[in-house]
């Protein structure tokens, strides 16, 4: 599969007609919210883990040289937490266009801290597109962040900010703050 979904996302229809869907963010959607919205609350979703497993090409990297973003991969048992944001289906072209890099619209429920839950999406980047990095060792991930840029800034500020915004909702991701420990370490030298 081709790292641009666009035309792929636009096909996905099923929120369409909806006055308003809940859109959940694990990534730069919890920290950085450059779209209208109509509320916003902590949330989670069951099943998924978070993992610096996607190349960015087109954000926090090149094409010669991606950067490493978060995606989720499904794991029994798990649960992500993020935030959930109420927003008009007309937001979908920016946020198609804002995740083009691999990533794609799925229905999921969202969970949120009152345990009441509604149907919403999330965009999510599978190993089938051309831009998924896969594992790689915590250390690893870190040194390749560390030397990412691209046209929406340096890597690290990414993985910074995350890590920050987790904080800021009492959650506490091993993986996420593990590739931190390393990064701070690295830059320290």
């Amino acid at each position: 599969m081709s790292a641009d979904t666009i035309a792929r996302n636009q096909a996905m229809t099923q929120f369409d007609q909806h006055d308003s869907v809940w859109l959940f963010g694990y990534g730069s959607l919890i920290f950085k919210a450059d779209f209208p919205f109509i509320a916003r609350q902590p949330a989670h979703i069951r099943g998924w883990s978070r993992r610096f497993w996607q190349g960015s090409h087109d954000h926090r990297g090149t094409i010669e040289a991606p950067g490493r973003v978060v995606t989720l991969i499904e794991e029994p048992h798990a649960i992500c937490a993020g935030m959930a944001y109420l927003i008009t289906p007309e937001v979908f072209a920016h946020l198609d266009y804002r995740e083009k890099n691999g990533y794609l619209r799925l229905a999921t429920d969202i969970v949120f801290d009152d345990d009441k839950s509604a149907e919403g999406l999330v965009y999510i980047a599978t190993a089938e597109n051309t831009a998924f990095l896969g594992p790689a060792a915590e250390l690893d991930i870190a040194r390749q962040i560390a030397a990412a840029q691209g046209p929406s800034g340096r890597n690290a500020e990414y993985l910074l900010g995350l890590a920050s915004a987790l904080r800021e909702l009492g959650q506490n991701d091993p993986h996420v703050f593990a590739i931190e420990r390393h990064l701070l370490a690295i830059s320290d030298h």
